[in-house]
């Protein structure tokens, strides 16, 4: 998927024309938030923009959706030994490939910043229990280790099921992340960060999408 930066220049075309006509400039706009409409934007405020800094917010963000990707790849890591269905080890298989290398992406943003990168299993020790103690409440979305267990423990129909609702849970729980993301003042607007967690929403929602039609279609 193309990164989108957070604005970009829109040409306006005479017919299909490869000139411009009468001289006419182009418009620039600014992409919203995952949902919200785009706005136009004067010049000189997308040069400002161009020079955003990452906030702290941004890197909680990115240490934090470490750990998130990381129990998703402990969740896909079973489905080769428990299903029989190759759509699942597929969509697993997908998961698994893009969310490793989105994971490479993250630590490399954090060291290039400077930031500390988190053992991605970290998200381990919060859910060492079923009901995890307010001072290491999950991430949203997060399993916690009896769900964990239980989907171990799974095999065949049951796993298929299981997987799937606990990954729709857990896709959501980014949804969730992206959004809190957005909604902290400042944050989400560095280039390289818009971009990314605009492709998470985008991504995550696609598969949701595709695990809820494989649950009904198997549920019937």
């Amino acid at each position: 998927m193309a990164p989108l930066g957070p604005f970009v220049i829109v040409l306006s075309l005479a017919g299909a024309s490869c000139k411009t006509v009468g001289g006419g400039g182009g418009s620039i706009v600014q992409p919203g938030a995952p949902g919200q409409p785009t706005r136009p934007m004067a010049a000189s405020a997308a040069a400002d923009r161009s020079r955003i800094r990452y906030t702290a917010a941004d890197v909680r963000f990115m240490q934090g959706m470490i750990g998130h990707h990381a129990q998703a790849l402990e969740m896909t890591a079973l489905v080769p030994s428990r299903t029989s269905r190759d759509a699942l080890k597929l969509l697993a298989q997908r998961i698994d490939v893009s969310q490793r290398d989105e994971i490479a992406m993250m630590r490399a943003w954090l060291e290039a910043r400077g930031q500390p990168v988190p053992d991605p299993h970290a998200h381990q020790h919060g859910a060492a229990a079923a009901s995890p103690p307010a001072s290491t409440t999950l991430m949203p979305g997060m399993l916690t280790a009896g769900e964990m267990t239980r989907l171990a423990a799974a095999s065949g129909p049951a796993f298929d099921r299981f997987f799937l609702e606990s990954m729709i849970k857990h896709h959501d729980g980014a949804l969730v992340m992206v959004k809190a993301l957005f909604a902290t003042p400042g944050a989400g607007q560095e280039p390289e960060m818009f971009a990314f967690a605009s492709d998470v929403d985008a991504d995550q929602r696609m598969e949701i999408d595709r695990m809820s039609a494989m649950l009904k279609e198997w549920q019937q």
